[in-house]
């Protein structure tokens, strides 16, 4: 996160399976998960496959979210090593998950995500989240907010609006 004097943790340990690490420059990596129609519809809000994002895309949604919080890769321990599946930014406004693979979604592992981002905005002293926008088809992701008490503030056409007193 782009704050004088906080150092980004390279490690942020979930479980003994699961873990946050460091986003270190390697945006090809997120290009299969966002190819993705469950995550390039339910986290970019694209439905047209022509559309479907490319490395160019994907690396100025890094450089972007890497400049406004601190980016990680989700990482599940798969044959005794810790491999990238999803990418989270731990950030006020709108912090954005995605689980790039299927078998690890619907599992937890958002919850256990999203509990470490919060713990992490505490820690770096926020007192809010605000602004998480929700796509209304994104029924999971709303179950998600409202499960670790996330409120709907607001809501447009495509979006509801969620934000948690921390």
């Amino acid at each position: 996160m782009p704050l004088d004097g906080v150092k980004q943790p390279e490690i942020i340990t979930l479980s003994d399976d699961f873990r946050l690490r460091k986003y270190d420059g390697k945006f090809e990596i997120f290009l299969p998960g966002y190819r993705d129609p469950v995550v390039y519809q339910n986290s970019e809000g694209i439905f047209d496959d022509e559309k479907k994002p490319n490395l160019a895309y994907v690396r100025g949604m890094c450089n972007f979210l890497d400049s406004v919080g601190e980016l990680y890769y989700i990482e599940a321990r798969e044959n005794g090593e810790f491999v990238p599946i999803g990418d989270v930014t731990v950030k006020q406004e709108n912090p954005p998950i995605a689980i790039w693979r299927g078998e690890y979604r619907g599992r937890g592992l958002g919850t256990l995500v999203m509990r470490a981002v919060i713990e992490r905005m505490r820690a770096l002293g926020y007192d809010r989240i605000f602004g998480s926008t929700v796509y209304k088809w994104n029924v999971a992701s709303q179950k998600l907010h409202e499960k670790l008490g996330f409120r709907r503030v607001g809501e447009t056409e495509r979006d509801y609006i969620y934000e948690l007193e921390l």
